[in-house]
This record gives C-alpha cells, sequence and structure tokens, in this order.
C-alpha cells in the first residue's frame, strides 16, 4: 500500500486544510505517515478548529478492536424470537452527536487491525452504517497507519478498503512543527535545540536497530522530561536518550548547559539585562522563544489593564532580538509573538518599532506570507 503513496507528501499544515475539504464533501480520508510523525495529535488539532464549531474527537484505537467491537454484539431479542445485533459502544451515537456541531471519528491504527477488523470496516467507511448501526449525519471519518516501510506491525490494506479513502501522506516538515510546539509550550530548550539542528527534529531510519529515535513526538516526551523540577543531568541523559537516542541526547544535553547560563527572559523583559555574552546559536534560539512565552504570559496576566507596562516589556523585546540576534532568529521570535500568540503590539507605544520594521519587517511579514 505505501508505494501507492509514497511520490506525494504534504505537511501537518497542508493535512489539515486538505483533511477540512474532505469534510465538506463528507469524504473519509486515510493519513500515512511514520510514526511519531504527529498523527494524533494534528486531529486533536483540527478538533479544536473554530470552522468546524462544536466540535467532539472521538479517538478509536483499531489496532486493538475484535471484529464485533466494530460491528455490535449479536444476541436473542425474546420478544421478537430473532436474533439482534447490539450496536458498538465506541461508535458515536444520535446522543451523541445531538450535542455537537462536528463529530471526528478517528480511526487509528488502521492498517495495524487484523485483517478480519479491517473486513469490518468496509461498510461503515462506504456506506456510514454497518449492519443495524448508522453514523449520524454529522460525522467525518480520518483514519491513520504507519507505512509498510516503516517496519512496523501492519497488514496490508485490501485494495476494495483502500479505494474508499482519500490518501494523504504527511512528512516531517520544521516549521509546521515549530508552529504547534510554541502553541503547545513546548520547552524552549527543546525548541531551541530543534531550531539549530533542524535534521535532528527527526531521524527515524526503518532499517536500524536502535529502539528509541527523535520524532516530533519523542520530543515532546523529552519536554515532559525537562519541565521535571529537580532532574540532575545525569537521570536526565538517560531519559533523554531513552527517548531520541543516545547521539542525540549527548548533544542535546550539550546544549542545554550552555542555554542553562543564559540570562532570564522575564530580567531581559524588565530591562534588567541588557547584554549578552554567550554567542551559542542554539542557545540563543532557545532564549528567544523563552521571551515569546514570558511575554505571552505576562499578556495574559496583566496585559489588558497595564498596556504602558507590558509594552515597555514588548519594546524591550524587539531591542534585545535586534541587538544581539542574527535575522533568522530575530524574525522566528517576531512572528511567533505575532502570528502564534497574537500579541496586540500598539506600534506608537513601542519606541524602537520603528527601528525593527525598517530592518525586518519586510522579512516579518514575508514569513507570515509564507505561512498563509
Amino acid at each position: 500500500m505505501s508505494e501507492a503513496v509514497d511520490s506525494r507528501t504534504i505537511t501537518l499544515a497542508e493535512a489539515e486544510t486538505r483533511i477540512l475539504d474532505a469534510f465538506e464533501v463528507k469524504r473519509p480520508v486515510f493519513l500515512w505517515g511514520l510514526p511519531g510523525v504527529g498523527k494524533s495529535e494534528l486531529m486533536e488539532q483540527i478538533a479544536r478548529n473554530e470552522y468546524l464549531g462544536n466540535t467532539h474527537l472521538v479517538d478509536v484505537r483499531v489496532a486493538l478492536m475484535e471484529p464485533t467491537d466494530l460491528r455490535g454484539m449479536p444476541y436473542f431479542d425474546r420478544d421478537s424470537g430473532k436474533m439482534k445485533w447490539a450496536p458498538p459502544v465506541d461508535l458515536p451515537d444520535e446522543e451523541l452527536a445531538s450535542q455537537y456541531d462536528t463529530v471526528i471519528l478517528f480511526l487509528d491504527e488502521m492498517n495495524s487491525a487484523a485483517p478480519a477488523v479491517q473486513a469490518a470496516g468496509y461498510q461503515l467507511i462506504l456506506n456510514r452504517r454497518i449492519g443495524t448501526y448508522k453514523l449520524p449525519d454529522n460525522v467525518v471519518i480520518v483514519a491513520a497507519g504507519n507505512r509498510e516501510s516503516d517496519k512496523g506491525v501492519t497488514y496490508r490494506m485490501p485494495s476494495p478498503l483502500a479505494n474508499r479513502f482519500v490518501h494523504l501522506e504527511v512528512r516531517v516538515d520544521f516549521d509546521s512543527w515549530l508552529n504547534w510546539a510554541v502553541n503547545n509550550k513546548i520547552h524552549e530548550d527543546v525548541i531551541g535545540y530543534c531550531s539549530f539542528a533542524k535534521g535532528d527534529l527527526c531521524d527515524f531510519n526503518p532499517r536500524s536497530s536502535g529502539r528509541s529515535f527523535a520524532a516530533p513526538r519523542t520530543w515532546t516526551y523529552v519536554s515532559d522530561f525537562v519541565k521535571k523540577p529537580g532532574m540532575a543531568d545525569d537521570r536526565l541523559t538517560d531519559l533523554v536518550s531513552g527517548c531520541v537516542g543516545e547521539g542525540i541526547a549527548i548533544k542535546f544535553m550539550a546544549h542545554r548547559k550552555v542555554a542553562k547560563d543564559m540570562p532570564m527572559p522575564a530580567d531581559i523583559l524588565a530591562g534588567k539585562v541588557k547584554d549578552l555574552k554567550i554567542k551559542e546559536i542554539s542557545a540563543q534560539y532557545a532564549l528567544t522563544i523563552g521571551m515569546c512565552y514570558e511575554l505571552k504570559d505576562a499578556y495574559d496576566d496583566f496585559g489588558k489593564k497595564d498596556a504602558e507596562k507590558w509594552h515597555g516589556m514588548a519594546d524591550n523585546f524587539f531591542r534585545f532580538m535586534m541587538d544581539h540576534f542574527p535575522t533568522e532568529m530575530t524574525v522566528m521570535g517576531a512572528r511567533t509573538a505575532i502570528t502564534n500568540y497574537n500579541l496586540p503590539f500598539q506600534p506608537n507605544k513601542l519606541k524602537h518599532f520603528k527601528e525593527f520594521f525598517e530592518r525586518f519587517g519586510k522579512y516579518v511579514v514575508k514569513a507570515m506570507e509564507m505561512e498563509d
């Protein structure tokens, strides 16, 4: 099956728009991608899309199911003297669907399910019903699975079932991941390292005998461990290695050693720190994201009530980037603050905004246009 989709790939950001297109015409989508690329996270993100209205995501792990879990269980009805089917409990019913504008039925690990389970899905996918069960009208379907070439536990999908889907294969894309990472508060050290070493965002090799590999999902695990307070370096190294592999773990911990000596983002925004002695690029990336996080938290805490104070912090943000960071990093910081966090900067309240716009405005605008 993988040979049919290897020729064309799209980013996760592009996949979101294509899936929404398929929803409009009620066509089921099959999402292909290597392990840990972020398929499940994408569906959670789509479920929060305002375009769909009030949305509910039903996440079904098909690989763990039996055929009767989809079709339902037969039972004898004493009143009619006939065999009937009890509807499946994992699929959305009319009562659930009536509470939402859209219900997304996400059939994850579809091609890891046994052939008998896949066969039970034929009628559900094609006719939106199976046995006596019928999908409510506002239910849309997305299935997902790993490619056969990824050496996971998969079964070749029968052609009649495959032909019922719109197939999309997603690839790892740094910009899509970066947008997701900052919106989900992935630790700034993880974002900083991956921004510097983009190739280490994913190093999956199906021919490797290693158990751990870097992927968007495993970097999320690393972020969780880094956020854990009181974690000694030796313990953290073991855990990071268990997530992304030993080689990348050693490089990441070296990045962490430098990053921890950088000034505190809050001190920069408060105007207490104006100089930067450390020139390590990966650490500067981490500091940039850290300032964005701090500026967003400050706006949520008091920005609306005390706009003057908050704009003073924002002015220090732009001034510090202009003084110490290369163009790419400065643009990333401004784009994150403006696009991802939608922070309401008022140029007339920023002393250094005119200089910033003259030097970097065209790059920021271009970066935002590329995202659109």
